[in-house]
Formats: structure tokens, C-alpha cells, sequence
């Protein structure tokens, strides 16, 4: 697919319109906000690009162009606000898609603003609930993630923590464009701080074995945009940026969402899983459908030999069934997951609906956080990256398997449990281990999270 880092000039003016001087629009009318005066376009020809630009008022040269594909983020010179220009370009038949570019952050940060709690110990984190709830212990005597990577898509990473500092690759920073996919902020002044570095802990939790590759699209405010976004996950599976060789993440996490859905997004998930959307036709060999993505021999080659990496998100902390995205793109090879709690129900925050096919632990999850240190922090981010350890466990034990596959196979081998609550994560099961008997439902245990992000 070709080198994905973007040119000198285009970095440059990266760094100033989206995260160095961020100018973030959060209308009252629309639920989620987006970059001000910029737009994202897909032409069904790169040769149209002059022409399109110069009638509807966008400027050239373009902000960034996705690889080679006829996909690129434009600056809106003329004053019209995203939307209405999305509008405006919807009806050109030289246009496939248009969009304004739409920010993603944490779910925790949509839901209430609640930060982790301080105060937890390392044998908190080893000894807390959810390991028993998704039967880890037995899961570990068959493999514990070797020669798995798990891309966390996050806020970054607290590099020197004992926790992951073993386990983690160099990684790549797409908000400030370096090498250094660090957490940056300060506890109790910037929202995100401590964001991915929890959600690392996790998978460093189920999947101990596993190597973490940090890729920081989120700010100290744990919010991002759809395009760094994107970008991020084509990097987590061609780091190196060379399709020969196989050096890219075989599940990623994303613990981040949107309440809108986007063409660019959910292309770009069934590139990465090698999949065809829901919505779109799909190939004999179902892998997506794209002529014009960068590179088509090189993805198809990497699809026979890798499968497609696993995508996990998590589904939200609406407290109701209203989709987010990218967990509700309903791209095969993605899953999207909802929080349960210590007494086998749904959490109250938790997101929900007949697009969420399994649940796992999300309510008072203890995990490591920055300065050496472990907290503890409810919502479905927590929940997500207990699935993606899973998934790494699966793709150790049978590598063959392509992505939905996997996917397929956390969800058949999840255990019913109580009430409105998908069907939750069971690691042992998924390896192939006989399944757990039925759930207790007859009494319920009155339960109070630290946090309730509804």
C-alpha cells in the first residue's frame, strides 16, 4: 500500500489546522462536532481534483490526500461551514463521497468527563474481578499471546511504567507527527491523560505476552479527528511501511467513537480487516471492494498472508442503543463491545443494542496509569481492550484464522448472562476450552460503581 507518512508540507499544515492549534466546532444541533473549514472528499478520478476544487471554493494544494487513493482533506475558503458543504458537493457526480471531518474521542470523555481514580496497587490490578469473570486463569494455560501484536489507538502510552515497558513498540505519534507516542498532560487538567496508558494496561493484563504497539491519535483531551484517525490505523498495519513485510498489528483497539458514521471510516476498517462493510458489495473473496486504494496488489497479498487484523471498539457510554462509531460501522472483521459489571449485567452507561454482540468487564476495571501507578476507571474503553486481549489469544493459538473468523469466534463462545447484557467475553472458551455453566441470575447483589459516565 505504499509508504503512509504524509510529505514535509503536508505535516506542516497538519500540525497547524488539526491538533497545534486545534479549531474544533461542536454545533448545538449536531451531535458531534467536527475541524472547522475542512472537508474530506472521495473523487471517482484524481484528475477532477483541479476542477472540483476551483468550482466549489476549496483550496489547493490539498491539506493531505490518502496515499494515492483519490481521497484528500481540503480547506472550505469560501466561509461555508463543513456541513453545508458536504451538501453542496453530495451532488456531483465527479464526487463518491464527501464529509466534514468529524471529531472521535474517548467514551468516557463523551459520558460525564470522569477521570480514573488514583490510589490502586499492582496487586489490585493482578487480583481485581474481571480476570476471573472471562475465566483467564484457564485460558492461560493454553497461550498467553506470543508473537501477537495489539495496536492501541489512544492517547498515547506512559512508556516507562513496569507494566508495559517491555512489551511495547516504538509506535507513532499522529497528533504532534513524531516517533514518540507518549502520554502527554497533567492528572486532574487534562481529560485524556491517562487514557491509553489504561487502556495498554489491559491488554498488557489478558495478553501478557503480546507486544503493544502504542499509536497516539488523541490529545490531552482525548479527542481526535476521523482523517489522523485513519491515518493511524493504516499505520497500525504497515508501520514500517513496506506491504512485504509482515510487521503490522494483527488486532487493533480503538476505545474512541463518533456519534457519526462516516464513508472514510468505514472504508478504511474494512481495508484493515479485510472485509467488505455491511453495506457494500462484497467480492468473492470478501475482501473490500476498492479500486481505488493505493497499492491493490499489495493489499490483496496482504490479506491471503495475514487475514485482515481484528478491530475492536468500543460501543459507548450513551446508556442506550443509539450507535457509535467505528464500533457501530458493522464491518465484518470489527466487533464492538459493551461493559459488564461484577454481577453479570449490563452497565448503566454502557451502550447497547442488537449491533453489540458481546459484552466484557467495564465497571471499576483497575489498570496501570502514568507516573507508575494504577487506578481504576468504568466504561466501555475498559471493556474493549479485555476482547482485544482475547482476540490476540485466538490469533496465537490458531494464526491460519483471518479476522472475522476470530470475530466469529469470541462471539459463539461468549457466556449468556443476566438481564439486557450481551453475551460476555469468555477468554477459555474461545481457546477452545469447555464452556462455563450457566450464569446466576436468581439474586442480584446491589452493586455501586465508583463512576456512572451516562
Amino acid at each position: 500500500m505504499g509508504r503512509r507518512y504524509l510529505s514535509a508540507l503536508s505535516l506542516l499544515l497538519l500540525l497547524i489546522s488539526s491538533f497545534a492549534l486545534p479549531s474544533y466546532v461542536r454545533a448545538d444541533d449536531t451531535p458531534d462536532g467536527y475541524v472547522a473549514d475542512e472537508i474530506v472528499i472521495k473523487l471517482f478520478g484524481s484528475s477532477d481534483l483541479a476542477a472540483v476544487a476551483t468550482q466549489y471554493n476549496l483550496a489547493l494544494p490539498p491539506l493531505d490526500q490518502f496515499g494515492t487513493r483519490p481521497i484528500y482533506r481540503l480547506r472550505i475558503s469560501d466561509g461555508m461551514g463543513p456541513e453545508e458543504k458536504a451538501t453542496e458537493l453530495l451532488g456531483d457526480a465527479r464526487i463518491e463521497f464527501a464529509e466534514p471531518n468529524f471529531l472521535a474521542q474517548t467514551p468516557e470523555g463523551r459520558g460525564g468527563r470522569k477521570r480514573w481514580a488514583i490510589g490502586e496497587s499492582e496487586q489490585g490490578y493482578a487480583e481485581q474481578w474481571s480476570p476471573s469473570k472471562i475465566r483467564l486463569a484457564e485460558a492461560s494455560t493454553v497461550n498467553s499471546g506470543s508473537g501477537i501484536t495489539v495496536a492501541v489507538l489512544d492517547t498515547g502510552v506512559d512508556r516507562n511504567h513496569p507494566r508495559l515497558s517491555q512489551r511495547l513498540l516504538n509506535g507513532f505519534d499522529f497528533v504532534d507527527f513524531d516517533d514518540d507516542p507518549s502520554e502527554e498532560g497533567v492528572y486532574g487538567v487534562d481529560f485524556g491523560y491517562g487514557h491509553g496508558t489504561h487502556v495498554a494496561g489491559l491488554v498488557a493484563l489478558v495478553a501478557p505476552d503480546a507486544q503493544i504497539l502504542p499509536v497516539r491519535v488523541l490529545d490531552t483531551e482525548g479527542v481526535g479527528n476521523i482523517w489522523v484517525l485513519t491515518e493511524g490505523l493504516l499505520y497500525a498495519i504497515d508501520p514500517d511501511g513496506n506491504p512485504a513485510t509482515d510487521d503490522g498489528a494483527q488486532v487493533i483497539n480503538m476505545s474512541l467513537g463518533t456519534l457519526r458514521r462516516t464513508e472514510l471510516l468505514d472504508r478504511i476498517i474494512a481495508e484493515v480487516s479485510c472485509a467488505s462493510s455491511s453495506d457494500d458489495d462484497d467480492d468473492d473473496n470478501g475482501l473490500a471492494d476498492d479500486d481505488d486504494d493505493d497499492g491493490g496488489d499489495d493489499d490483496d497479498a496482504r490479506c491471503q498472508r495475514t487475514g485482515g487484523a481484528v478491530v475492536i471498539a468500543a460501543a459507548g457510554n450513551g446508556g442506550n442503543q443509539v450507535p457509535q462509531y467505528p464500533a457501530g460501522e458493522g464491518v465484518a472483521g470489527s466487533l464492538a463491545v459493551a461493559a459488564s459489571t461484577a454481577s453479570d449485567r449490563l452497565a448503566s452507561f454502557s451502550t447497547h443494542g442488537a449491533w453489540v454482540k458481546i459484552s466484557a468487564p467495564g465497571d471499576d476495571i483497575i489498570s496501570s496509569v502514568p507516573d507508575d501507578s494504577y487506578g481504576t476507571w468504568s466504561g466501555t474503553s475498559m471493556a474493549a481492550p479485555h476482547v482485544a486481549g482475547v482476540a490476540a489469544l485466538v490469533r496465537a493459538q490458531q494464526p491460519t484464522l483471518n479476522a472475522t473468523a476470530v470475530v466469529d469466534k469470541l462471539v459463539l463462545s461468549a457466556q449468556p448472562i443476566c438481564g439486557s447484557a450481551p453475551n460476555r467475553l469468555d477468554a477459555a472458551a474461545a481457546l477452545g476450552l469447555a464452556k462455563a455453566g450457566p450464569t446466576d441470575c436468581t439474586s442480584y447483589s446491589i452493586f455501586f460503581p465508583l463512576y456512572r459516565l451516562s
